[in-house]
């Protein structure tokens, strides 16, 4: 029961204090920061373009399926390559892995940090172990979005059971 008085009593004071202004905020839409942006490959490439610019890496499955990589062989700045061409292998102590072109593009940048630390392919495959920067002249076909993605990650792993 004294409970309940507390309760009452609390109440009963805010009824009798004076109204305060209190500045409104209004709920804004969350929005995910990660891959809502970002559109993938079957084969295992990310790229999340902004300005015309595409930045490319490999999933975190990719990854996962090449093992821990030891090297990686980028493009030179300027080297042009056509849709679904090798733009770069990845060494890994298990195998060597290629990467495709998305689309007829032409390499703007190359993460410079991949020369010393390869392995963050594997760490941050999907932000801080982006591959390349890649200005497109062709248009990107076979796109997924992340839910098409996954579907497809699932039935390939099925596959290989």
């Amino acid at each position: 029961m004294a409970m309940l008085a507390g309760v009452f009593r609390s109440s009963a004071l805010r009824r009798a204090a004076p109204a305060v202004l209190r500045p409104t905020t209004f709920a804004r839409p969350m929005r995910f920061r990660g891959f809502s942006d970002v559109v993938f490959m079957k084969t295992h490439e990310w790229i999340k373009t902004e300005a015309g610019v595409g930045t490319l890496g490999i999933t975190d499955f990719a990854q996962g399926q090449l093992g821990e990589v030891v090297y990686c062989d980028l493009p030179e700045v300027g080297a042009k390559f056509k849709g679904k061409d090798t733009i770069c292998t990845l060494e890994s102590v298990k195998a060597v892995g290629e990467v495709y072109a998305p689309a007829d593009c032409e390499v703007v940048e190359v993460n410079e940090t991949l020369a010393d630390v390869p392995a963050t392919v594997n760490s941050s495959p999907e932000s801080k172990g982006w591959l390349m920067k890649v200005k497109f002249s062709g248009e990107m076909t076979g796109t997924l979005d992340r839910k098409a993605y996954d579907v497809h990650v699932e039935a390939e792993a099925k596959e290989h059971e």
